[in-house]
């Protein structure tokens, strides 16, 4: 066991031999270049990983969704063209069918992955169910900032642990990359880090910088450029990530036995949930994931995406590749890039580096925010991050699957405003048809099954992974058994649609905000709550209650529109009632106690304690922030 401690200096840990008692190893650079989006590097050559037939799993599901996207537009045309097309149709139908041919590919890509599932086989995979100890050594790296420092490292001791249960001591070197900028944080960092390196069998470092320069991606390439030519491989975590020794020793293996793959991003299961909303939505993702995951995996091949944790990084040709360069003008849509992940696939697969995306049997987690307020700052970072990626769909040497991907991201924050629009167009279409009520009067004749099938487009994904599920069973024992499974879909189902409108204007602020120059920073997040105040609701959600109010008047004044517009209103009232509601731990137990939103590493905490893991209870040991008051639209750290 080699330890390292800080140098009470200050110098940067310039190269010195482990004995001299600093936390840094000897210095091993490697260059990192800035890459050019502009420039070429070559044409990529066709990764040997490349799942046989990808290409025409692709044609298939395009082909697919432009046909139902066309039938769709065939049945509104068939309406409107015998008593002419009127400007209010024409933009319903411009607002209508690119949402259309969005839920249209979602549903095709749940399909394909349905369809996998259910046939039972198992596709070439480059996970071994029986690795090997991989000959060059893994650097796992958790860049954190101002980070709940005992939570941290409780999940480090618990990863550590692992990897001693499975030999592999002498394989993994564990870096945590500090840009705390809290000093009291910083101290009780410094602290744990000496307590954990005192016992750990695995060797453990600890890097902390005084800036956050360019945030993780600069805290990440600060590291290839000074270490990275010591390991052969990185894997990326988050502070919230855990994984077991297992799934670290299966993904070093499989970069070694695939020279040409440069990531391979497992898809990790949420656990360690408290709260009401943070269950229901770990539920919902371990419930419906595994479809939506198949489909995505099924078309997406050596062209894969990046998640930028839990996941396993050829280091030289990370460095040879991923070099961001900060893209011109002014933040928001300037400066260095935020979802730098998802671009740092395409630079690997620019270079004709392999990209896959892996489901492992089990040992790759992560956590999700506790309430929804956190999640909207999370996501809010993520729409400015996206929307940068529109900047670099013209990127040379990207390949069409990988502008798909960058796409794809970008356009899930557009979808919201259009939904807002062809709901005020419905309004507007309906007052001007002397408020004969229906969505869009003047498509009155509408046959039953165009919107028969949007309901199909929207909930048939959930409706396979169910089917999926209650088909076997054992998968159904471990949701709780079928009935606790179904008890809980009840809740959710309506759940989400009633939640949905306070989640779009949400995301329309947060589009809105950053069009007007507002940049989302980079606030430390928040992983535990008790609960919020309705106060802390109420401010963040009162937009929201006036915009029902507002639709209420006008469905007031049309009452059979109110049909239509009756889950929108009550949402948007209800926004701060059903936020603070569901922000509360103690309905989070009391779910747990009914074995509602139950998943399979709750209810068999057999499951991650066999990999030298903590049961999902443990990992919110610690006391509980409680009524904390949320700094969503600034960067400023959040209080502690």
């Amino acid at each position: 066991m080699k330890l390292f401690f800080n140098n009470p200096q200050g110098d940067r840990g310039q190269p010195m031999a482990p004995h001299a008692g600093r936390d840094l190893p000897n210095e091993a650079p490697l260059a990192m270049p800035i890459q050019d989006f502009a420039e070429c590097p070559g044409k990529p050559l066709r990764p040997a990983s490349a799942p046989f037939g990808v290409d025409e799993r692709r044609m298939i599901l395009l082909t697919a969704t432009f046909a139902i996207t066309c039938v769709s537009l065939a049945e509104m045309l068939r309406i409107s063209l015998p008593g002419g097309i009127s400007v209010t149709e024409a933009m319903l139908m411009l607002l209508f069918l690119p949402l259309f041919a969005w839920i249209a590919l979602s549903f095709c890509s749940a399909t394909a992955g349905f369809v996998t599932l259910v046939r039972n086989r198992r596709e070439a995979t480059l996970i071994s169910d029986n690795p090997m100890l991989p000959r060059e050594r893994t650097a796992v790296l958790m860049p954190i900032y101002n980070e709940d420092t005992e939570a941290v490292f409780r999940r480090l001791k618990a990863i550590i642990a692992s990897i001693e249960a499975e030999g592999a001591r002498d394989c993994f070197d564990l870096f945590v990359l500090s840009d705390t900028t809290d000093l009291e944080i910083a101290a009780a960092e410094r602290e744990a880090f000496l307590r954990l390196q005192a016992r750990s069998g695995v060797t453990v470092h600890y890097r902390r910088r005084p800036m956050n320069t360019e945030r993780k991606p600069g805290n990440i390439a600060e590291w290839v450029r000074r270490f990275g030519s010591a390991y052969a491989y990185m894997v990326v975590l988050d502070a919230d990530s855990l994984m077991s020794g297992r799934s670290l020793v299966q993904l070093a293996d499989a970069m070694e036995h695939n020279p040409g793959v440069g990531l391979i991003q497992s898809v990790p299961s949420v656990v360690g949930c408290a709260t009401f909303f943070a269950r229901w939505q770990q539920f919902a993702a371990r419930l419906y994931g595994p479809v939506a995951t198949a489909g995505l995996l099924w078309w997406s091949g050596s062209e894969g995406s990046f998640w930028g944790h839990n996941a396993i990084v050829r280091v030289r040709a990370f460095a040879e590749s991923c070099g961001l360069p900060p893209l011109s003008g002014p933040a928001p849509f300037g400066g260095h890039i935020f979802s730098h992940d998802m671009v740092e696939a395409a630079l690997l697969r620019r270079r004709g580096w392999g990209v896959h995306m892996v489901t492992l049997p089990e040992g790759s987690y992560e956590e999700y925010p506790p309430t929804l307020i956190d999640y909207a700052v999370r996501d809010r970072r993520w729409c400015q991050g996206n929307l940068q990626h529109i900047r670099l769909l013209n990127s040379r040497g990207f390949h069409w699957i990988s502008r798909l991907h960058l796409l794809m991201g970008a356009s899930a924050y557009f979808t919201s405003p259009l939904w807002l629009l062809l709901l005020v167009a419905s309004l507007a279409q309906t007052a001007q048809s002397g408020l004969s009520g229906g969505l869009w009067t003047p498509l009155a004749d509408i046959s039953g099954w165009l919107l028969v099938l949007t309901a199909i487009l929207l909930f048939g994904p959930k409706v396979m992974s169910l089917a999926w599920t209650l088909s076997s069973k054992e998968r159904s024992a471990q949701f709780g058994g079928r009935r606790k499974m179904l008890a809980s879909v009840a809740i959710d189902m309506p759940l989400a649609a009633v939640l949905a409108p306070a989640v779009m204007l949400t995301q329309i602020q947060s589009l809105a905000g950053l069009l007007l120059g507002r940049s989302s920073g980079w606030a430390a997040q928040r992983r535990d709550v008790s609960r919020i105040t309705f106060g802390e609701a109420l401010r963040f959600y009162h937009l929201h209650m006036l915009l029902g109010l507002v639709i209420a008047g006008v469905c007031f004044a049309a009452p059979n529109l109110l049909m239509w517009m009756a889950l929108v209103v009550l949402g948007l009232v209800a926004s701060p009632w059903l936020v603070m509601l569901t922000s509360r731990r103690d309905l989070g137990d009391w779910t747990r106690r009914l074995e509602l939103f139950a998943t399979p590493e709750e209810l068999s905490p057999g499951r991650l304690l066999r990999q030298g893991l903590p049961a999902p209870t443990e990992l919110k040991a610690l006391p509980l922030h409680t009524a904390v008051e949320p700094q969503m639209w600034t960067s400023v750290p959040q209080r502690r």
